[in-house]
This record gives C-alpha cells, structure tokens and sequence, in this order.
C-alpha cells in the first residue's frame, strides 16, 4: 500500500515538470524540420533538448516502475512508455512520447468522465496530427517522386488520412512514408471514433437526466393533486357540519322547566266562582 501510495505521489508530482518537458521536446522536434535552413548551432541544440529529455523521461518510466507494486502488470499497462523509451531513435517513434504526455492534460482536468475522455482524445488527435504532419514532412520531402513538399501539403495530408477522406492529391512515397500513413489512419480511426461515441454518450445521458427530471417533476404533481383533492375533501367535510349546526332543536326558555321545582299556579282572585 505504501509502494502504490508512494507511485501516484509521484506521478502527481511529475505532472507539471513532464508536461513542460513534451512541449519542449515538441519545439525542438519541430523546428528542424520546420526551418531546415536554420543555423546548425540551432539543430544541435535541438537535437540536444530531444535527448535531455528523452533522458527525463527514461528516469520517470524506471522511477515509476521500480514504486511499482508489480513490475510485469505496470510494464503490460503502460506499453506505450516503455517503446517511446526503449526506441528513441527511431524517428516515428520518437512521437509516441509526445502523444503519450498529451494524455497528462486531462489528469488535471476536474471535469465530467466525458468532457475529461473528450480532452484527452481531442489533445491526442491533435498531437498525431501535428506530429504526423511534421514526420512525414520530414520523411518525404527530399524523396525524388515525393509531392509532399511544404508543412500546408504535409498538414493537409495528415488531416485527409486521419479522417479517411483520402483525396489522393498527395501520397507518401517512402516505405516510411506509408508506414506512417497506416499508423495515422489507424489511429485516427479509432480517436475520431472514440470521441464521436463519447460525443454520442454525452447527449444519452443529458436525455436522460432530463427525462427522469420530467418524470419526478410529473410525479410531484400527481402528489400535489391527490393532496390538494384531499384538502378539498376536508374543506367540504366541514363546511357541511357548519352548516348542519343552526338547525338542531332548542328548547324554548317559557317552556323549560324552572330549577327550583314545578311552577306553582297564581291563586284566584277573590270575586271568581269556583
């Protein structure tokens, strides 16, 4: 427990640091191929700030795994680390670090499980667009029957793929090139996919919260007017014993009978006849 209480301190830790240290990998993973005509003290210092911090993140990958409570269960669940490190100097491969570190966005995000899977996937087709644009650029562009040649045909060509669209107005001519292309329409497929069924997930369930918020809202009423039919009821109940009350039989006052006994009868006068 200490051992995994002690990874995931770690993890969040190296959050931030990480994430900076993609995006400078980005900026120096980009600019020689983006201005290839730049001094080369520029590319040798890209080349230097790649492998500084393919360095870092070796030293993370070996940290984590070493906090690790199973070693083989934290290597089969992170593969794309362990090919990102082991194979740096493969050029392609080299991207896979920068879209595995796209994912440490959405670690921070205190959003929705759908509105958190949507940035990470969102990040991460983004990043394998950029990047892909920027390998096969690189690939491509002195290859002899290549036509792609510029970073708009090269953009242009990642964006058709990862979609499936497909135009065919520009195509890799390179074994890496195509090797490439099968990485990115693989993995385009199956992002774009993920975010549309999430998209598609999200607007399920906001129906149906609404609609059990309908279905309370209607059984609330249906409460409301048995009660208020019951008030009513009562409301009549006793109104109508009001009414009843004036009237019951009195007792007239001449005729009751006196408390002190039996009335007694006023004598004759003295000039009557018996």
């Amino acid at each position: 427990m200490k051992q995994r209480t002690a990874q995931v301190q770690w993890e969040q830790r190296m959050q931030n640091p990480l994430l900076a240290l993609a995006l400078v990998f980005a900026v120096a993973y980009a600019t020689p191929i983006v201005v290839p005509d730049a001094d080369p003290s520029v590319h040798r210092l890209c080349m230097v700030a790649e492998w500084v911090v393919w360095a870092a993140f070796a030293v993370d990958y070996l940290i984590r795994l070493g906090l690790a409570p199973g070693k083989w269960l934290f290597v089969r669940s992170h593969p794309l680390d362990l090919v990102a490190v082991v194979l740096p100097l493969i050029q392609p491969l080299r991207l896979l670090r920068v879209v595995a570190t796209l994912l440490l966005v959405g670690r921070r995000a205190g959003m929705a499980p759908q509105i958190t899977l949507t940035t990470h996937v969102g990040g991460a087709v983004v990043g394998l667009m950029m990047f892909g644009s920027l390998a096969v650029l690189h690939v491509e562009r002195d290859a002899p029957d290549g036509n792609i040649k510029t970073l708009g045909d090269a953009v242009w060509w990642s964006f058709t793929t990862m979609t499936t669209v497909g135009y065919g107005d520009h195509a890799p001519t390179t074994g890496l090139g195509r090797v490439l292309a099968v990485g990115l329409m693989l993995s385009g497929i199956a992002l774009l996919g993920v975010v549309t069924a999430n998209i598609a997930a999200w607007f399920i369930s906001r129906f149906e919260r609404d609609d059990a918020q309908e279905r309370r809202q209607t059984a609330l009423l249906e409460a409301l007017t048995v009660e208020v039919k019951e008030l009513r009821a009562e409301v009549a109940r006793l109104s109508g014993g009001a009414a009843e009350e004036p009237g019951t039989a009195t007792v007239p006052a001449a005729a009751a009978p006196s408390a002190a006994g039996p009335a007694v009868t006023a004598p004759a006068a003295q000039g009557d006849v018996p």
